[in-house]
């Protein structure tokens, strides 16, 4: 999976380990199973990381209740051979997606550089960003026994206010698609941290434009985790 730019001081060793271990050209290509005792130690900080630097604190709340534990056993398995068959089908379908296999979830980051993004103070869906997430909602419709979370960032233009309010108006805006898309609204739901999670340095145009982006979660459901469970069984 493609490596995303972190820079958390509180995490940023058991972040770097990730980086070497994920991203090395023995284990680059490897699936989550496989990844599986390398992750497992840091992967909340590494979701962290990603998703933003203040979970919990801002939008609607803590995420761990709607990202969930992780399945084990055969169960878990079989839940990792999905979310990896999707995970390859996003970057197959989407080569510019940053796309990261977390525990039994999918990680997605879209900035400018990478298929959705936002002009400065703006949260429309443009053409070019419409072209992508109508990939991406194929898919997501294709794999129904998911659920989507939605987080919204913005850049430091502006006051904290203004930029909470327009990270969720971005969040927002890219639920609305996929709903229209013919996704279940009970699949969605939006989270946002206006400025205070970025990714890029906000002093730069380039870091800024990293910062104006949404992530998208992808988390199994309770359907498949059930049908996991009854396959690892027998039943």
């Amino acid at each position: 999976m493609k490596k995303i730019f972190k820079q958390i001081a509180t995490i940023a060793l058991s972040v770097t380990l990730i980086t070497v271990f994920t991203n090395c050209e023995a284990t680059k290509n490897v699936n989550n199973k496989q990844k599986g005792a390398v992750i497992g130690a840091t992967s909340g900080a590494l979701l962290g990381a990603i998703l933003g630097n203040n979970i919990g604190k801002g939008g609607n709340g803590a995420l761990g209740a709607i990202i969930g534990g992780v399945v084990g056993g055969g169960a878990g398995v079989l839940i990792g051979n999905k979310m990896d068959k999707q995970a390859q089908q996003i970057e197959n379908e989407i080569p510019g997606a940053q796309v990261e296999r977390i525990d039994d979830n999918i990680v997605i980051t879209f900035d400018e550089n990478s298929g959705v993004y936002f002009d400065t103070a703006k949260f429309y869906i443009n053409p070019a960003s419409q072209t992508t997430l109508d990939k991406l909602s194929g898919v997501l419709v294709e794999y129904g026994d998911t659920n989507i979370l939605i987080i919204g960032h913005t850049d430091s233009v502006g006051n904290d206010a203004n930029n909470m309010k327009l990270s969720k108006n971005r969040a927002m805006s890219v639920n609305n698609y996929f709903n229209n898309k013919g996704i279940s609204s009970n699949r969605l739901t939006t989270n946002w941290y206006g400025e205070q999670s970025p990714v890029g340095d906000n002093a730069t145009a380039e870091g800024r434009k990293k910062n104006r982006r949404v992530n998208i979660v992808i988390v199994p459901n309770e359907k498949m985790e059930q049908d996991a469970v009854n396959e690892s069984n027998g039943n």
